[in-house]
């Protein structure tokens, strides 16, 4: 992980994501121009435990292409429990049976054929109380992050900046 990400770019720069499902990590870039990429940062993750898909109700994460369709969450206190996309105002602790959604939420949107159903089947980035299952196949079909590095990664991208899922 990089320490210290620059939040401002030029007009010229793009950010995108790359999320590794065989090695159950994420790695942020940057491309500026015609310059090689850059890797900006570099975290663990956790995807569904249920394998792979785009079938609704499956709990499986989709593979392919996506962009960052909504970010909600700025300002909220890192382990902020999120209910249908809204802060509840309860700070969970780490641990427990529960999934739940915390800190930040990046929502994707898919641009693939496959997994346009993307936004729908509600797949995000997000942080989570399981931070000890980070680095394994653990999720409902989103991909959890430890919180401290969620934020990160917020604040380090814009709606719009893609992601590629692949095994």
């Amino acid at each position: 992980m990089v320490s210290s990400l620059p939040q401002k770019r030029s007009d010229a720069s793009s950010r995108f994501l790359k999320i590794s499902i065989a090695t159950q990590t994420l790695e942020l870039f940057e491309q500026i121009a015609d310059q090689p990429q850059i890797k900006l940062a570099h975290y663990p993750i956790s995807s569904s435990r249920f394998g792979l898909g785009t079938e609704p109700g499956s709990n499986k994460t989709p593979l392919g292409h996506f962009f960052i369709e909504e970010k909600i969450g700025a300002g909220e206190p890192e382990r902020m429990i999120f209910y249908r996309r809204e802060p509840t105002g309860e700070i969970a602790s780490l641990g427990g049976q529960i999934d739940h959604v915390l800190t930040r939420i990046l929502w994707l949107g898919g641009l693939d054929p496959e997994n346009q159903n993307t936004h729908d089947r509600y797949i995000y980035i997000h942080g989570t109380n399981q931070e000890d299952l980070i680095g394994t196949p653990a999720s409902h079909g989103c991909i959890r992050m430890r919180n401290v590095d969620v934020i990160a990664l917020f604040d380090a991208v814009a709606v719009g900046d893609r992601v590629e899922i692949l095994i």
